[in-house]
């Protein structure tokens, strides 16, 4: 018992004598300090006009929108299908048609766009 006590003596010693000459080097001050933020230099301000525009050229906005474009009329297009598949399986008859369909919007009958807001 008397070794582990004087063991525990000397470790303490030992960790007390290190933070002692711990405190006597010289340090950076931390980084929250005054002394450290007194020695910062001042940001400079930084102007948004100060580089060039970053955003798309005239081509590739035109791209950007012609894909968006056909995007919208694809979803139009599988939009309508469906309406007309949902129809299907209720027994309504849908006047569905599209560009190459081997009967045309007549074959359907004038009062059947009328009745769902279709224009022929």
């Amino acid at each position: 018992m008397r070794d582990l006590i004087a063991l525990a003596a000397i470790g303490l010693g030992a960790v007390l004598a290190t933070l002692s000459t711990l405190a006597f080097l010289p340090h950076r001050p931390g980084r929250h300090s005054a002394e450290f933020l007194a020695e910062l230099p001042e940001p400079a301000p930084v102007s948004p006009w100060s580089r060039p525009w970053t955003g798309p050229t005239k081509q590739e906005a035109a791209a950007l929108f012609q894909r968006e474009a056909e995007t919208t009329l694809q979803l139009r297009v599988t939009r309508e299908r469906r309406r007309a598949a949902a129809l299907a399986t209720l027994g309504v008859d849908y006047p569905y048609t599209y560009e190459g369909a081997p009967f045309g919007a007549d074959a359907f009958g004038a009062d059947a766009f009328a009745t769902w807001g279709v224009s022929a």
